[in-house]
């Protein structure tokens, strides 16, 4: 085991996965209206594999993570864009006007 002096430096990212009893929907169906899930305490996540909660201030630095991470996925595969779909979305002013021509 590596040592380091004091506690870490940098947040740990904890696997999340849905609640199981209300499947990542926070709400529970109630008899007259829905209620918060008990076991994820209305936020819809857990740990993965222990199934323990997060506590608030916890679950807003992980879901920040997780946007983060999905954000990072999604400039990348915007960046690989190749085709039809790149003719839309780059302007190349060969319209009328000097608008975006796509050949349709």
């Amino acid at each position: 085991m590596k040592k380091e002096p004091g506690p870490g430096f940098r947040k740990k990212q904890i696997e999340l996965e849905p609640c199981p009893i209300c499947k990542g929907k926070a709400v529970m169906k109630g008899v007259f209206y829905e209620l918060a899930c008990a076991d994820c305490n209305g936020s819809g996540w857990v740990i993965a594999g222990s199934k323990l909660v997060v506590s608030t201030d916890e679950l807003v630095t992980q879901l920040s993570f997780k946007l983060q991470q999905a954000q990072r996925e999604i400039a990348a595969l915007k960046s690989q864009m190749v085709g039809r779909q790149s003719q839309y979305e780059k302007l190349n002013r060969l319209g009328a006007g000097g608008t975006n021509y796509t050949g349709d």
